[in-house]
């Protein structure tokens, strides 16, 4: 088995997030998640924090570091949508957004950079979205977060790629979570229907792409982005 390692996952109460911090932890590795509401799985140590707040995140990674040690791979998931058309999409709507998805993620990384690349090991992980590629009506907010975490992980990897830290993008498509369990099955079967795989996702699948990332065996991976989308993205 490969060394364990101290995991922080961000948004790990529900969907994608839950199950990475799930799968990392039967890995044998000493896992903490951030929340919002709704707790993690048993094994893992939760986190209240908002990532839209500085002090929040140093909170959280103080206890990380005094309960397990300094964070060695940073899965960065938490995200929000505010779904609307560009006409009546407020400024509140765009706000809450980047300021989750990009500035949040910005926030997590920041704070993880530094003892990294002190202890020359470091895996950063971005999940971000298919929707960042090839665009999706009233998701002009949520495609510009996700997107821009790719020009994050590229300048990442230029500034901490002598320390031995990657920095890498996981693109999802469409993955069976609450989220789209919502959704009504006609939109479900027009997904399907472009989607080469012709299937939705698991968030299984999503996870194997962060344990993969994170593994010792991905160490000459850096400023990558891994589709995990049945080739809905491809070209993109």
């Amino acid at each position: 088995m490969e060394e364990s390692r101290v995991v922080l996952v961000t948004g790990g109460s529900k969907g994608i997030g839950r199950v990475i911090a799930e799968r990392f932890r039967d890995a044998g590795h000493r896992v903490a998640a951030t929340y919002r509401s709704g707790g993690v799985p048993d094994g893992v140590l939760g986190l209240q924090c908002d990532i839209t707040d500085q002090a929040q995140v140093d909170a959280a990674f103080e206890q990380v570091e005094s309960e397990l040690g300094p964070v060695e791979v940073l899965v960065a998931n938490a995200g929000v949508t505010k779904d609307t058309l560009i006409l009546r999409m407020s400024d509140e709507d765009w706000d809450q957004v980047i300021d989750t998805n990009l500035t949040g993620t910005f926030r997590v990384v920041r704070r993880a950079a530094r003892p990294m690349t002190r202890a020359r090991f470091g895996r950063i992980i971005m999940i971000s979205s298919v929707v960042g590629f090839i665009g999706s009506p009233g998701q002009l907010n949520y495609a510009a977060s996700k997107s821009g975490l790719v020009g994050m992980a590229r300048s990442l990897t230029r500034e901490l790629g002598s320390r031995n830290v990657t920095a890498n993008v996981i693109a999802p498509g469409f993955i069976e979570t609450d989220m789209t369990a919502v959704l009504p099955e006609e939109t479900i079967k027009g997904y399907k229907a472009r989607i080469p795989s012709g299937r939705l996702g698991s968030s299984d699948d999503v996870a194997a792409a962060a344990l993969f990332l994170a593994g010792d065996g991905a160490g000459y991976i850096s400023g990558a982005v891994l589709p995990v989308d049945g080739g809905l993205g491809m070209g993109h």
